[in-house]
């Protein structure tokens, strides 16, 4: 249940910035804080925005379309680990820094940081074979012999 709930995020969240022409990644990198500040906002200039947009939208199709549909749950896992931990970093809950467009106050941990950890769960304990496409997509490992 927890994959499909994080996978329906991610795949919700893509499809909402892919529907919307206006979406820009620029403001919120604009908008970062902290000790990677500089890193974010050379990722919001004109050379690389239109990158950053398309990889940001294609990203979170890909982890949110893998976990919900069960197939390379681990690849979508990893993948959405990196970008939670990059949207961490763009706006760390570091004390001291403001939390823009932030839901409330936070303190070193915020839910980018725990929905990435909820991600290294269904890394390390996957359930795709048991629950998903890649159920139907291995070859059965029982034999006759085994019976």
């Amino acid at each position: 249940m927890l994959r499909v709930l994080i996978g329906w995020h991610f795949l919700y969240e893509g499809a909402i910035k892919l529907f919307n022409p206006g979406w820009t990644a620029k403001f919120y990198l604009l908008s970062s804080e902290g000790m990677f500040k500089s890193f974010f906002h050379t990722l919001a200039g004109d050379t690389m925005i239109g990158i950053i947009d398309f990889m940001n939208v294609a990203c979170l199709l890909i982890v949110g379309l893998a976990l919900i549909l069960g197939v390379f749950e681990r690849i979508g896992a990893s993948i959405g680990i990196v970008l939670l931990i990059l949207y961490y970093f763009a706006h760390p809950a570091f004390p001291g820094l403001e939390q823009a467009g932030t839901e409330g106050s936070y303190f070193l941990i915020n839910k980018n940081l725990i929905e990435a950890a909820a991600l290294y769960v269904i890394f390390l304990c996957p359930t795709a074979a048991y629950f998903g496409l890649t159920r139907y997509l291995r070859p059965s490992t029982l034999t006759t012999s085994n019976v």
